[in-house]
């Protein structure tokens, strides 16, 4: 196992405090064998300066920084440093976790090609408790963490000391089934995916993007519960100062953000991010549809667009297109001249696999929850022909899936 080296992958931006906890927490318990890929991502709290200083003590660290004048994100970095780390297991390490004694170890231990291993949060409870994870308050700062307390509650874990069985330990398992971060992986493993998509940049998304893309290419999801990280949780955007957040309050970064991307996950995918309690994937099919509406208007267009291949409106439509477009396209790869359409006299029930007619005078609440479990609808009734369901008429002209034309970034 001592030939098993890890590249940790950390960029960052303006989170210097938790960087620096971050990265001491590495060396003091890990050692200097593993690698430490760090970017400052056009910071202004001084982490550049700190990479320089680090860089001259530390011969196992690679620095790299975005001179701005605007940030390039997570999904360019993770690419960047994954491509610049000079060993074949790289792990995605937040900035603002700290890796507590053995976790390369337990990490190791499990990990082989065509397996991705995460391991296993402990976190204070600024979200809502799972089973995936340990819900404990060792501090919320690096100058409030309780560190002594923490590695003796992750000694007494690993040793199984004063009872402490979490997850699969209470009935003598060390693993689970899910990935979240930190996960560790070969970068030949990594590469057959081609990376993050870059649909998500900066951020947001991206994470449930690649992990569906792994779990298409058959490679399984290892949590180790005896390899242990601390998390103080969403400080690189979602509870950053400097980007308007704080513990528990969301940045207008970061609501601008996943916002987006939720709705560029949608055109990707078909449906919203799903997976297990345990954080295992599920992926519904992914069909080929086409919406042909009647009488909509802006605000339903909005709400439909990202749920199909391409929208097709009736005649009134024009101002309302050309407006709807102009404000969305900013914030999407995917272009909407291709995707919101007139159909006029064309019929247009064979221009896709699937389309779905409606009259939007009668779309409610009801209607979208067909609209937002559509691929679960067909895959469970669907069939060749026509097909009345709710307010919608099917037209099927075929049932293929492509969900795995998704796997690879072009």
């Amino acid at each position: 196992m001592k030939d098993k080296i890890i590249s940790f992958i950390q960029p960052s931006r303006n989170n210097l405090k938790y960087l620096k906890w971050s990265y001491n927490s590495i060396r003091k318990n890990l050692g200097y064998a593993h690698e430490i890929m760090l970017a400052d991502d056009f910071s202004s709290d001084g982490t550049w300066e700190w990479l320089q200083e680090i860089k001259e003590k530390d011969t196992n660290v690679q620095i790299f920084r975005n001179k701005g004048p605007e940030r390039k994100g997570i999904v360019y970095w993770y690419d960047f440093l994954c491509e610049k780390a000079s060993n074949e297991i790289v792990m995605f390490f937040h900035a603002d976790m700290y890796a507590c004694p053995k976790m390369d170890e337990e990490i190791l231990k499990h990990l082989e090609r065509g397996k991705v291993v995460t391991a296993t949060r402990i976190e204070p409870p600024l979200h809502p408790d799972g089973p995936e994870k340990i819900l404990e308050d060792f501090g919320i700062e690096p100058e409030e963490f309780k560190e002594k307390d923490l590695l003796n509650f992750v000694d007494n874990i690993q040793s199984g000391k004063d009872g402490l069985l979490y997850g699969p330990m209470a009935t003598g398992g060390e693993t689970t089934n899910g990935i979240f971060a930190p996960w560790a992986i070969y970068k030949g493993d990594y590469w057959k995916t081609g990376g993050h998509d870059i649909l998500f940049a900066p951020q947001s998304k991206e994470d449930s993007d690649i992990f569906n893309r792994f779990h298409l290419l058959g490679f399984e999801f290892i949590q180790t519960w005896k390899g242990l990280v601390y998390h103080m949780t969403s400080r690189g955007s979602r509870f950053n100062p400097l980007s308007g957040g704080a513990p528990g309050k969301d940045s207008p970064e970061w609501l601008h953000t996943t916002t987006k991307n939720m709705r560029n996950f949608i055109r990707k995918w078909g449906h919203f991010v799903k997976h297990d309690n345990m954080m295992m994937p599920i992926i519904p099919p992914k069909y080929d549809i086409g919406f042909q509406v009647m009488n909509t208007d802006i605000n339903l267009l909005k709400e439909l667009e990202p749920w199909c291949s391409c929208i097709y409106l009736d005649g009134n439509s024009d101002a309302y297109i050309d407006e709807y477009i102009k404000s969305e396209q900013s914030n999407t790869k995917y272009d909407l001249t291709k995707r919101v359409k007139q159909y006029g006299a064309d019929d247009v029930t064979k221009n896709h696999d699937i389309v779905v007619q409606f009259d939007a005078r009668e779309f409610d609440n009801n209607a979208f929850q067909v609209i937002t479990n559509i691929s679960e609808i067909l895959k469970d009734s669907g069939e060749i022909g026509t097909m009345e369901y709710y307010i919608f008429r099917f037209f099927i002209n075929s049932l293929d899936t492509h969900e795995k034309d998704l796997i690879l970034v072009k």
